[in-house]
């Protein structure tokens, strides 16, 4: 038992640090398709 409370302790902080970056990267993709949308849209215009 305290073998198991040891590793989740030990991926506790990796767990945490992985989750807080695939949410920021999220938002920055999230911006990025917005911004290639907008783009693609001002090329259909200028056709």
């Amino acid at each position: 038992m305290e073998q198991v409370l040891g590793m989740i302790a030990n991926m506790g902080f990796p767990i945490v640090i992985s989750v807080y970056l695939l949410v920021r990267i999220d938002n920055r993709l999230e911006n990025l398709s917005e911004s290639i949308q907008s783009l693609t849209r001002a090329i259909i215009e200028m056709e």
